[in-house]
């Protein structure tokens, strides 16, 4: 009597399942085609990024090695080539190379071209920085120490990556321009932080005994 029950139990599945196929056969198979076709284009996506990744790897090495033999003029070319077409990291690291060669034949255009990397807003804020400071090392022996401030000031704020030397920078400036007051400013934020290197706060402190700066 057990087995007649079971065997009915089991008809009844069937005949659910059936039902259930019938209505919703057609979605299921959709579904699963759909989900193998996705893991296949994800799998043909992460291959396509990691062979372009080996080869904007490769054209970066080569435009580097351009540079560093003297030859600036296609280092810049190629490195603008990246920064036109490569992914979002090689990006700006190309647009960062690009104006270091473009330093060489034309200043002003390089320092242009950081500027242009520190006030873009899509980009992380270490590179933005690191622009900024670039520039202000090509500006540091003749920009007046008003632009200097202006363009350096908000990098040398706490917890900014390079805030050390956007600090020392500003000091120089401040040494140059012959205003001790700037330098009294710029030098004790770097003697008086912990975290500045100790070389830096030698040179500093260099620069006050220079320009007659008593300590704070």
């Amino acid at each position: 009597m057990a087995d007649i029950f079971h065997e009915v139990d089991e008809e009844v599945r069937r005949e659910r399942m059936k039902k259930l196929w019938d209505q919703y056969g057609l979605y299921v198979l959709i579904l699963a085609v759909l989900v193998v076709a996705g893991i296949g284009g994800w799998r043909g996506w992460e291959y396509y990024q990691n062979q372009r990744a080996a080869e904007l790897g490769s054209q970066f090495e080569a435009a580097s090695a351009l540079a560093e033999a003297g030859k600036l003029a296609e280092a810049e070319k190629d490195f603008a080539t990246i920064a036109e077409g490569g992914n979002r990291g090689y990006r700006v690291l190309a647009r960062l190379r690009e104006a270091e060669a473009t330093i060489g034949r034309d200043r002003a255009a390089a320092i242009s071209q950081f500027d242009a990397i520190a006030a873009d807003a899509s980009l992380d804020e270490r590179f933005r920085d690191l622009a900024t400071i670039r520039a202000g090392l090509l500006l540091v022996d003749n920009a007046p120490l008003a632009d200097l401030e202006k363009r350096l000031e908000p990098v040398s704020a706490a917890g900014r990556p390079y805030r050390h030397t956007a600090r020392e920078l500003l000091a120089l400036a401040a040494f140059r321009a012959n205003d001790p007051k700037a330098l009294q400013r710029w030098s004790e934020l770097i003697t008086t932080d912990a975290e500045s290197p100790a070389q830096m706060r030698s040179r500093v402190e260099a620069l006050r005994l220079l320009a007659g700066v008593a300590k704070g």
